[in-house]
């Protein structure tokens, strides 16, 4: 069977909503926070001594990245959405990429198996 990878870039507040969406309809998946610069509006921070406040450079973002067959794809792509939607410019994308085989270290199982 075919799999791809989802990997959805969603603010780091939502990752709980996005976890608790998805974790019973998917084998496992990763958790990976960093800085992004997307469309959204970046918050605002106070410098010196507080007397001035300048836009942040990046927003806190973090990266849900999930392997499934081919036919969850649609249903999980919609569960994230809706988990981490608001509306809002900056929500996040989600991106799908094809794999081309998979390997479970520990069992040694391959493919859809090793999900």
């Amino acid at each position: 069977m075919k799999m791809k990878r989802i990997e959805a870039t969603i603010q780091t507040d939502k990752v709980s909503i996005v976890s608790n969406a998805i974790k019973d309809k998917v084998g496992g998946f990763t958790r990976m926070d960093g800085d992004g610069r997307g469309s959204g509006k970046r918050h605002t921070i106070r410098s010196g001594r507080g007397t001035e406040t300048i836009e942040a450079e990046y927003n806190k973002v973090s990266t849900i990245s999930t392997i499934v067959d081919d036919d969850k794809v649609e249903s999980i792509i919609s569960i994230i959405a809706d988990a981490a939607g608001t509306g809002n410019s900056g929500d996040g994308v989600i991106v799908v990429t094809n794999v081309e085989s998979v390997l479970n270290i520990a069992s040694k199982k391959s493919g859809s198996e090793a999900l």
